[in-house]
């Protein structure tokens, strides 16, 4: 019986413990997470409030949790939309070749070199910070991340000789590349938006931190360790809960994403 590597079984733990504490957001949270209570504000853990309550009296388990819903949404909506849009452009220049190829590859060097923060700040300056223009900036930095993994992997495909049988038999191009390379591709392709689901993570905290993504009253793990860095010799623990959140968020996903790599590559899978 073939055993499931270590990294895949952490993984998969630590995101279903994510994912579960967003969907459970969804229905049901101790507390209004936008209630406030100046009167109950920094108060400890009790059996009221698991982890206390935060600077204006608001229970910190209810924001952890609708801060969970709001940073996978984000992360969700982000690699949906750069991926989307990668694959496409993988699979246009894959299987063009040709000057075509090479433009879509220098539009992806052009993307590696544009950060995501530098394009989020100049989204917030022109229409405003929120979580629409953070998914939009994180969706860009995606694009040429999917597009060279996705023509790297076609091209492998296009070599192979069921692909030259259906060339053969008159088939053109766009076809090829939706019946044969996209469905040999998938692999590879969930494999980096796992792994792209992680960085996005990180990157809408990042950009909620600097203010840039989502705006009060809706919680967010960056944001609440901004609001807690004026406070962290008085209330520590208010840095440290979000932190956690982020820390288990990625690392569960990026485990996951190494994971599924050990899967479904042959030479990656070490000797046990």
């Amino acid at each position: 019986m073939t055993r499931l590597p270590v990294n895949i079984v952490i993984g998969g733990v630590l995101a279903m413990l994510v994912l579960g504490r967003a969907a459970l957001s969804l229905v049901w949270t101790p507390h209004d997470f936008a209630a406030l209570n100046i009167r109950g504000k920094l108060g400890p853990p009790d059996a009221t409030h698991w982890l206390g309550t935060d600077q204006l009296g608001r229970d910190v388990v209810s924001q952890l949790m609708a801060a969970a819903r709001n940073s996978m949404s984000v992360a969700l909506a982000a690699v949906l939309l750069g991926g989307s849009i990668g694959i496409l452009l993988g699979l246009l220049a894959s299987a063009m070749g040709g000057w075509i190829e090479d433009a879509v590859m220098r539009l992806a060097d052009l993307g590696f070199a544009f950060p995501a923060l530098l394009f989020a700040i100049m989204l917030a300056a022109v229409f405003g910070p929120s979580l629409t223009n953070a998914v939009l900036a994180i969706a860009f930095i995606n694009i040429p991340v999917f597009a060279r993994v996705t023509r790297a992997s076609a091209n492998q495909i296009w070599t192979r000789d069921y692909v030259t049988a259906a060339r053969a038999a008159g088939m053109n191009r766009f076809t090829i590349s939706r019946d044969h390379i996209l469905p040999n591709i998938a692999a590879p392709v969930i494999v980096q938006a796992t792994i792209e689901f992680a960085v996005a993570i990180l990157a809408e905290a990042a950009l909620s931190y600097l203010g840039l993504g989502a705006q009060p009253p809706a919680p967010s793990w960056g944001r609440m360790l901004a609001e807690a860095q004026t406070l962290m010799y008085l209330a520590p623990q208010l840095a440290i809960y979000p932190g956690l959140c982020i820390v288990t968020a990625v690392l569960g996903f990026g485990l996951l994403g190494d994971g599924l790599r050990d899967i479904t590559d042959p030479r990656l899978v070490r000797e046990r």
